[in-house]
C-alpha cells in the first residue's frame, strides 16, 4: 500500500497519447536503476510499498507514476535524483490530453475573458463542485476517471497565483449560481469561493441576470485567451462550429459578443451583492 491508502501509483496511459514516450522514459529509468542495484521487481515493490504488477506497469510505460512513487524509488535505488527528475513531467502526464493543452494555453495567457451559461467556469470551481459534475456524467466515469478529471481541473487554478497576474474576466449566467449541484453545502462553499476569488485585483466577476430582455450570450459559452506576443485564441459554442479560432476577423466577432455580454450583465459590485444574496438564501 502507498501513503494514501491505495495500491495505485498513477493512471494508465494510452500508447496513442503524445505523452507516452515521456512516461516510457520514466519507466525505463526505474528499470535501469533497479537492474543496476541488483533488485528484482518484487523486491523493489516491497521496498517502496507498491505491488509487483504495478511496478512492472510503470517500468514498461503503461502506468503514469505519482510523485511519491518516483521519490521512493529514487531513494531506495540511490538514483541521485535521476528518477525523481521525472516528477514534473509525470504531473502533467496525469491529466487528459485536452486538459494539458488547455492548461498550457492558460499558463501563457495574459488575459482571459469567458462567459458561461451552463456550469461555473472550471477555474472558479471548488474541488467538491467539480467532483459532483464529473460524478453525474453519463455514461458514468469510473472512480479513477473522476479523480483524474478533478485533479486536472484543480491544477489549472494555479493561474490565480501567477506573477505577473493575468487579467481574468468571468461572466456567469445567474442560473449557474443557483443550481445546488452536489447539495446545498457544496453550493455554499462554491459561492464563498467565487466571492473570495472576486476580491483579487486581477479578477473581475459579473453575473448575467435571468430577467434580462436583451442577452447577447444566447448562442452559448464564449472564451478568448490573449498572449504576450499579441496572438489570441477563442471559442464559442454558437460560432464557427464551436472550433477554436485564432484569425483576427473571427476573434473580433467573439470579442464583440463578449463585450455586449459584459455590458448587459450586472457590474462587478452589483454581481458581488447578488452572489452574497444567493449565498444567504442557500
Amino acid at each position: 500500500m502507498n501513503g494514501d491508502g491505495t495500491d495505485e501509483p498513477g493512471w494508465d496511459v494510452s500508447p496513442e497519447d503524445e505523452i507516452a514516450p515521456v512516461v516510457e522514459a520514466a519507466g525505463r529509468q526505474v528499470r535501469l536503476w533497479r537492474e543496476a542495484a541488483g533488485m528484482r521487481v518484487v523486491e523493489l515493490g516491497q521496498a517502496i510499498g507498491y505491488g509487483e504488477d504495478l511496478v512492472r506497469k510503470v517500468e514498461r510505460g503503461a502506468r503514469i507514476p505519482r510523485a511519491e512513487f518516483l521519490d521512493r524509488a529514487d531513494g531506495v535505488l540511490n538514483a541521485g535524483g535521476h528518477i525523481a527528475a521525472f516528477k514534473e513531467d509525470m504531473e502533467r502526464a496525469r491529466y487528459p490530453k485536452k486538459v494539458r493543452e488547455l492548461k498550457m494555453l492558460e499558463e501563457r495567457a495574459v488575459e482571459l475573458v469567458a462567459y458561461c451559461d451552463h456550469n461555473l467556469h472550471g477555474l472558479l470551481q471548488t474541488e467538491d463542485y467539480a467532483r459532483s459534475l464529473f460524478e453525474m456524467r453519463q455514461p458514468a466515469y469510473s472512480r479513477d476517471e473522476v479523480e483524474r478529471a478533478v485533479a486536472a481541473r484543480m491544477a489549472r487554478r494555479s493561474i490565480f497565483d501567477r506573477d505577473p497576474a493575468p487579467a481574468l474576466v468571468f461572466v456567469q449566467k445567474e442560473v449557474t449560481l443557483r443550481r445546488p449541484l452536489g447539495g446545498r453545502m457544496v453550493l455554499r462553499r462554491q459561492l464563498e469561493r467565487i466571492l473570495e476569488v472576486g476580491q483579487l485585483r486581477h479578477v473581475t466577476i459579473q453575473v448575467m441576470p435571468t430577467d434580462r430582455e436583451e442577452h447577447a450570450g444566447m448562442q452559448g459559452e464564449t472564451q478568448v485567451l490573449k498572449f504576450e506576443d499579441g496572438m489570441a485564441v477563442g471559442r464559442s459554442e454558437g460560432a464557427f462550429n464551436g472550433r477554436p479560432v485564432s484569425e483576427p476577423r473571427q476573434l473580433r466577432i467573439l470579442e464583440l459578443r463578449h463585450g455586449m455580454i459584459r455590458a448587459q450583465a450586472l457590474s462587478p459590485r452589483e454581481s458581488s451583492a447578488l452572489i452574497e444574496q444567493v449565498l444567504g438564501e442557500t
